[in-house]
């Protein structure tokens, strides 16, 4: 496993993983080109023998109290193996290095695998967003973590 700085060229093979993660409601390339670019994101890949099987991103002003997941996902055969966590707690530590005090993300509520991972790193269900997904009509669980008490194992 290999985390590093996602690049612009890294579009074509982190647009194929959201598809693939998220056939209803993947972000559109512009949308995605602009979070690789923007002076606010951070998004890494993991590699596997030169290969994206995954990516994760953060968005975090410098010296703003907080900050947001904005996405994870892994190709399926990447899944259940530690991988996400560890993109989840380099998110983590990067919005802890810029000064972030809360961390917060949305969870579709018909996943209960990332659910529990995010419970597992500390993070709890602040309320739901009703039929925040579209066009599948599915909850968003919207979840905070306190970064003042967060340390990774």
């Amino acid at each position: 496993m290999t985390l590093r700085l996602a690049t612009a060229g890294d579009l074509d093979a982190i647009m194929a993983l959201e598809r693939a993660s998220f056939p209803t409601d993947a972000w559109r390339e512009s949308t995605m080109a602009a979070e690789l670019t923007g002076e606010h994101g951070h998004y890494l890949v993991d590699e596997q023998e030169g290969r994206v099987v995954g990516y994760g991103g953060l968005r975090a002003l410098r010296g703003g109290s907080d900050a947001d997941i904005q996405t994870i996902a892994l190709s399926p055969e990447n899944r259940g193996r530690g991988r996400g966590r560890t993109l989840l707690r380099a998110l983590i530590a990067e919005a802890v290095s810029r000064g972030a005090r809360e961390l917060f993300l949305e969870v579709r509520a018909d996943n209960p695998v990332a659910e529990g991972l995010y419970r597992s790193e500390g993070f709890a269900e602040l309320g739901r967003r009703p039929r925040y997904y579209q066009p599948d009509d599915v909850d968003a669980i919207v979840m905070r973590l306190d970064l003042t008490t967060w340390s990774a194992e």
